[in-house]
């Protein structure tokens, strides 16, 4: 049973919210008579939206499969590498600092350089694997490396002797990795998941518009900048409405894998007794 599910409260609360939020916009532009070159209604928002479906349907398309995309090779290669440098320290102090410049550098600033040395698609989809890598490499680091020191040491006794040989060390290292550090890591590693999964559409949206500025795309962040371009502003909060809806659609789905595989076992999913 979900948080949501439990207490009713939590959903009708903002649903409302919501609603007065919507029926304030549209008063206020019918009251004042605001053009909708400068601030269309939610009703003229959703006629537009159903007239200019097919465009905005295509548009929504690509930007969700480059998110996608970006998100999947994000959570392989933040795995994959995850799990090399939580087995050798030397590879952690050697690579991880490459990881966190590839972070902290701005995702706008790169976007272009990618554009003109890659093709237009290879680098909107670069762009989304670069600013949602991080959040799934760090948080899986964390969790294989937040194992119980006593576990591992009474692990090592029991499952795994000390070996002076390599192989026989490394076994040991994937034993340990395999049963005790790749449960520890579980919680960490969506919790990173569900980071990465808004950042993978920013880094989507933002090189979309780099490629739009450039007078080249086809996703939904290029329909902004169209529609900005030729004053169709309806369009335009269309454009953005159907990404806010798909952030939001991707953050409760992989809040719900989050939830179907911590629910039976991990206090953060475990329904509190009252």
């Amino acid at each position: 049973m979900t948080a949501a599910s439990s207490n009713p409260l939590k959903l009708a609360l903002p649903l409302l919210v919501f609603a007065a939020m919507i029926g304030f916009w549209e008063a206020i532009v019918r009251l004042h008579g605001i053009p909708p070159y400068i601030l269309p209604a939610p009703s003229l928002i959703g006629t537009t939206m159903v007239a200019d479906w097919p465009l905005l349907q295509a548009s929504l398309l690509t930007t969700l499969k480059t998110t996608l995309l970006g998100l999947a090779l994000a959570v392989l290669g933040g795995i994959l590498i995850a799990v090399i440098l939580s087995l050798s320290r030397i590879v952690e102090y050697s690579l991880y600092p490459f990881a966190v410049v590839l972070q902290v550098t701005p995702v706008i600033a790169i976007a272009p350089l990618l554009l003109i040395y890659m093709p237009q698609d290879v680098a909107v989809l670069t762009c989304a694997w670069l600013v949602a890598f991080f959040p799934v490499l760090s948080n899986t680091m964390l969790g294989l490396q937040s194992v119980d020191r006593n576990l591992m040491e009474l692990f090592a006794l029991y499952g795994a002797p000390a070996s002076r040989k390599p192989l026989a060390r490394l076994c040991s290292r994937l034993k340990a990795l395999w049963y005790l550090r790749r449960p520890a890591a579980l919680p960490a590693f969506l919790a990173g998941l569900r980071i990465a999964g808004g950042l993978s559409l920013i880094g989507a949206v933002v090189a979309e518009m780099a490629a739009g500025s450039a007078g080249a795309g086809s996703g939904l962040a290029y329909r902004i900048i169209e529609s900005q371009y030729r004053l169709n502003i309806p369009r335009l909060f269309a454009a953005l409405v159907l990404l806010a809806l798909t952030g939001i659609a991707l953050y409760l789905l992989l809040a719900a894998v989050s939830h179907l595989l911590l629910r039976r076992w991990h206090e953060s999913a475990l329904t509190q007794e009252k």
